[in-house]
This record gives structure tokens, sequence and C-alpha cells, in this order.
């Protein structure tokens, strides 16, 4: 690693063993987090963040969001999770990516400055809401981070055309006793993980998953492991949601 690189990558794990301020309000904890890592954010998150551009390519599989159409990303950080739909995010009629972060919002802003059809909105994921109802909607390892989080994936719905769809990966545990077909963590997965992402504002448990599964029965899961940087051998549990509105 150059030492431009590794000089950049050192301020990211330093503003991770700070962690989230414990004050303020959710904007000002975000902002006090992400500003100093800002511009090595998606660079450190590449090896962390996994599943994107697999959900990404199983709502392009689904014909959830087809030429003309009108998507969403909420908690969409700087941008970088459009960049997985390729060239077809120019075929889409209007893209709208939303962050309460100002510090992310410039970096998705000077992204994005050439799409025509992408708007970045410094907004709340829980309230914010389009014009016109839209084909679909996404949130890629955000959802751990809104603390009104039934809030957030009730807004979505809210938002999308009857039929529509919404995508989620993010990282959970699962229940003591899950449901029959789902998968089960550990004790000490369901232990350690919650108490080691709590610290940077990450948090992990099994309600936001049954949640959606609640609110979207006509849904695809998959449930999966993924390594950790920086911590050799441990695998931390993620999973793919896929639902669709009745309609």
């Amino acid at each position: 690693m150059a030492a431009a690189a590794l000089t950049a990558e050192l301020k990211v794990l330093i503003a991770l063993l700070r962690g989230q301020p414990r004050t303020g309000s959710h904007a000002e904890r975000l902002e006090a987090f992400y500003a100093p890592q800002a511009s090595r954010y998606d660079a450190f998150r590449e090896r962390l963040l996994h599943g994107r551009g697999e959900l990404i390519a199983d709502l392009i599989a689904s014909q959830a969001v087809l030429p003309g159409g009108h998507l969403v990303e909420l908690g969409a950080g700087t941008g970088r999770n459009l960049l997985f739909f390729g060239d077809r995010l120019a075929t889409f009629g209007r893209v709208d990516a939303i962050d309460l972060c100002p510090s992310l919002v410039s970096e998705a802003r000077r992204r994005t400055a050439a799409m025509a059809t992408v708007q970045i909105h410094q907004a709340d994921a829980c309230s914010w809401q389009p014009e016109t109802p839209v084909d679909t909607v996404y949130l890629a390892y955000a959802l751990t981070m809104i603390p009104d989080w039934r809030a957030a994936i009730d807004n979505a719905i809210a938002m999308l055309k009857p039929g529509g769809y919404l995508g989620v990966v993010d990282f959970y545990v699962s229940a003591a006793e899950p449901e029959p077909g789902l998968a089960r963590h550990s004790a000490l997965a369901r232990a350690f993980w919650p108490r080691w992402f709590r610290h940077d504002g990450v948090h992990l448990e099994p309600e936001r998953l049954a949640y959606l599964r609640q609110a979207l029965p006509d849904h695809r899961l998959t449930e999966a492991m993924a390594p950790v940087p920086y911590l050799p051998g441990l695998r931390v549990p993620y999973y793919r949601f896929i639902g669709r509105k009745d309609g």
C-alpha cells in the first residue's frame, strides 16, 4: 500500500476507534464521525460492505427498474453504490439519492455531477418523499445506522408504486431461535458483533430483518457471512433482501 493510501487508511481506522459521538442530533453525530474520513470512505468500505453489487444485480434481474423508471437510494452516502448499475444508470428516468451527512452528500454531488438523471438530497431517510411514487427503493448498509429504522422502512414502502421493489443489504445477527429455514448464529456471534459495531453507531439485531419480512411477505432473502478488515478469521453475518409491494 502506497504511503498516501496508508495515511488515509489510518485516518479511517482512527475514526473507527474513536467511534461515533454520543451527544448531538443524529445528523451532527454522523457529520462528526464521517467528515474526517469522507475522502477515504469508499476505499476502506469496499473490503467491508459485501453484497452491494449482488443486491443491485438481483434488482436488475427482477426488472425492478426499467429504462425510464424512477430509483431512490436512502442512506446513499457518497453515491458509490449507484456505480454498481453501470451503464444502466443513464437509462433511468430519474434517480434520487438521499443522505443526512453533509460531508458524504458533498462527495456524492462531486461523484455524480456529470450524471444528468441523478439528484442528491441532504435529507432524512425517515421523512423524505418524492413528488410521485417510484419503482424501486434500496438501502445498502444504511438501515443499521438509522435510529428510527421502522420509520425508514415504512417511508420507503410508502413511496413505492404498487408492485414496486424494496432492496436492503446490511449486517445483522439472528434471533436466538430463528424461524425455520433461517440462519442461526452462535451465542458468541450474537453477543460480539452488536457490541463491536455499536461503538460506531451501527446497530445489529434481528428485529430489522424480521420487520422487513413482515412488512413485505412477497420477498427473497439471502443470508451470508463476510470477512472483516483487520480481523483475520472472523466473519460477520449480512443479508440481502428484496421485497415486492402488493399491487
